[in-house]
């Protein structure tokens, strides 16, 4: 089993900027599903505050609008035609979990299952949901954030649009006073 080791929620945003690719997993009752979220962004760094548009005509869209609650996995370019996979199907068609042979795993805080595969998981509750009628934007708070020990950068996908994607790249360290 891999382990992964509990992060600061004010770390988060170290995850998740500059806009990898996640999977977004949810569950109302006994429907889950898992959907692809190629933009998203840090509203707050403590609370952690995590906003994105899901999409009305997404089968997600009623399973998360009804728990108040996701999971955003963070996935490696080792899940690449997973990724492919859940983004051209409908979870109203078909259990993605099963299909694309990931495995749901139990969260701490929220009820929708985390993606044992993925490199970090970020468990979220709907902090506010003022925009969602209007713009189908959803502010989340991470309350629950794992991620692997190793590798400490991993290699996630970061989608360009017609079926581009670019691979992180190098690490660069500079530090200075003051930076975050």
């Amino acid at each position: 089993m891999v382990r992964r080791a509990a992060i600061e929620l004010s770390q988060v945003r170290r995850y998740l900027e500059p806009g990898p690719v996640v999977l977004v997993s949810s569950r109302h009752g006994n429907a889950r599903d898992i959907m692809v979220m190629g933009w998203h962004t840090v509203i707050e760094f403590a609370p952690s505050l995590v906003g994105c548009v899901i999409s009305s005509a997404n089968h997600s869209f009623e399973l998360i609008r009804a728990s108040g609650e996701c999971v955003i996995n963070l996935p490696t370019t080792a899940l690449l035609e997973q990724v492919l996979g859940i983004g051209s199907a409908s979870g109203a068609d078909i259990d993605k979990f099963e299909t694309f042979g990931l495995t749901p795993e139990d969260c701490e805080q929220v009820q929708a299952p985390a993606i044992a595969e993925c490199h970090a998981q970020f468990e979220c509750r709907l902090h506010d949901d003022s925009l969602v009628e209007r713009y189908n934007f959803f502010i989340w708070e991470v309350v629950a954030a794992r991620a692997r020990t190793v590798p400490t950068h991993p290699e996630t996908l970061h989608y360009k649009g017609d079926g581009t994607f670019m691979v992180s790249g190098k690490i660069i360290h500079r530090y200075r006073a003051g930076l975050k």
